[in-house]
């Protein structure tokens, strides 16, 4: 029995030829990508726009090989973290995190993690595979669902924050923001969507030389390499110098600021010389600094800096002109805030 092909790996012109192969009209092929994407029907059977004939012959040749909410936890401040079950029973999470102003979705790129960030839950898990640009989009579609369900309005803002590093996911993740971006897919604005990554430069340059129009966030949280090749050690392969080179790139491209993601820990990072470090960084290119509180993760390295320390960093990026912000974290209690993904669903 030959093996089918996942329809979603189609364009809509390999549909439209898969159509005219079959002795059928082109368009077809537009209204099978329109059931896919626009309207993310996961059955042949629910396409009711086609003829019976039409849907037995597309289940007869592919499989949509769509994720399926496996379990869904609801925190005490509203958001929702989801355990995605993929076509090959690997698992993922994502997160729906909601303000009184908007609804954000955070996803994963990843199974598990490429890198080895110490202080992160799913850096503690094996990267398995890389997600597929359909199952990237499902994550999207899903809560968005729960954002109309629980919050009556479509989802605001998506971040590339889950489980994995988008940027060694390039190509899928890419693929998976041009769906949600296109008229044909969810028609989400671009400048609403951030990819985060913990600073691959070769991949940053790409993304420049890509054009690609939404935000770059980075997962800085020390601006001093001796300090980030202890609590980051892939910083050994991409230093500080070659992050900052790529920044430039990026920005002199773009024109867009860059938003570092900086957590603060007790002894770790909380010196006077960790934030005059951060404050020259910050320099190099235009940006803004999202302090983000820590949630822990069973490890007795890594605590939470006092309310002290925090100030200072607040204090002194603020004297130089340095946009920060402190984000207090979200989803604490079942484990859906920044660095507690481990799929311990």
């Amino acid at each position: 029995m030959k093996k089918k092909k996942d329809i979603r790996a189609l364009t809509k012109e390999q549909l439209r030829d898969f159509f005219v192969e079959n002795g059928d009209k082109a368009f077809r092929g537009n209204q099978v990508y329109e059931w896919l994407w626009n309207k993310a029907v996961y059955s042949f059977d629910s396409m009711t726009s086609l003829s019976k004939e039409t849907r037995k012959m597309l289940d007869e040749n592919f499989v949509i090989n769509n994720i399926e909410v496996d379990t869904i936890q609801r925190s005490n401040d509203g958001t929702i973290k989801n355990a995605i079950k993929l076509h090959d029973g690997l698992v993922v999470e994502s997160v729906l995190i909601p303000t009184e102003s908007r609804t954000t979705a955070c996803v994963s790129s990843q199974v598990g993690c490429s890198l080895d960030c110490k202080f992160c839950a799913t850096a503690r898990l094996k990267r398995m595979r890389n997600l597929n640009a359909d199952e990237i989009y499902d994550q999207v579609v899903a809560i968005n669902k729960q954002s109309e369900l629980y919050h009556n309005h479509k989802l605001s803002n998506i971040v590339f924050m889950g489980m994995g590093e988008p940027l060694m996911n390039y190509n899928n993740v890419i693929k998976s923001i041009e769906k949600i971006t296109s008229d044909e897919g969810l028609g989400m604005s671009a400048k609403r969507i951030t990819v985060s990554t913990s600073g691959v430069p070769k991949m940053i340059k790409k993304m420049a030389d890509d054009e690609v129009k939404f935000n770059l966030a980075v997962s800085l949280h020390s601006a001093i390499n001796e300090v980030r090749d202890q609590i980051m050690p892939f910083n050994k392969r991409f230093p500080l110098e070659d992050l900052r080179e790529a920044l430039e790139y990026w920005y002199k491209k773009t024109s867009r600021k860059i938003t570092y993601e900086y957590v603060v820990w007790q002894g770790i990072n909380d010196r006077k010389e960790d934030i005059n470090a951060l404050v020259k960084f910050c320099k190099y290119v235009p940006s803004k600094v999202n302090l983000i509180e820590y949630n822990p993760i069973d490890d007795s390295d890594f605590q939470q800096a006092s309310e002290v320390a925090l100030n200072n960093y607040i204090s002194n990026l603020e004297m130089n002109d340095i946009v920060v912000n402190v984000r207090r974290s979200r989803g604490k209690d079942i484990d859906a805030a920044c660095g507690q993904l481990a799929n311990k669903s």
